[in-house]
């Protein structure tokens, strides 16, 4: 069991938190060869905290707020009550969004126009 755990956390995997299915094949596309994307806007559907761990980052829209799904609540499970310190960058969002989203502990933000640019960014980054 131990091996299947260390073998889960040497691949590269990150978590893309968004309702847009049109921006789920833009960063399925855009991910480097070896990468494997994990889609969804329910944490909970990961299983444990531990699951979440599995993934190097997690890159969240901040313009996917719909009825099921606000990414300010995804950021404060993850935050405050899992209490993780697991990479967020945040694409998108309004000014007043991001604000929030900084309050909550997310990491970085930048423009939905870079964000392919800085998804490439961080897969060198935590290529590791």
């Amino acid at each position: 069991m131990t091996e299947l755990s260390i073998d889960a956390r040497r691949r590269h995997k990150m978590l893309l938190m968004t309702d847009d299915q049109a921006w789920r094949n833009v960063v399925q596309h855009t991910l480097p060869e070896g990468w494997e994307m994990t889609a969804t806007t329910d944490l909970d559907s990961l299983g444990d905290f531990a699951q979440l761990l599995l993934h190097r980052f997690i890159f969240l829209d901040l313009d996917a707020v719909s009825d099921t799904f606000d990414p300010q609540d995804a950021i404060r499970q993850i935050r405050m009550d899992w209490m993780l310190n697991v990479p967020i960058f945040c694409f998108g969002g309004s000014a007043d969004e991001r604000d929030l989203a900084r309050s909550n502990r997310a990491d970085r933000f930048f423009e939905r126009t870079e964000a392919t640019e800085r998804l490439l960014q961080f897969c060198q980054q935590f290529g590791w």
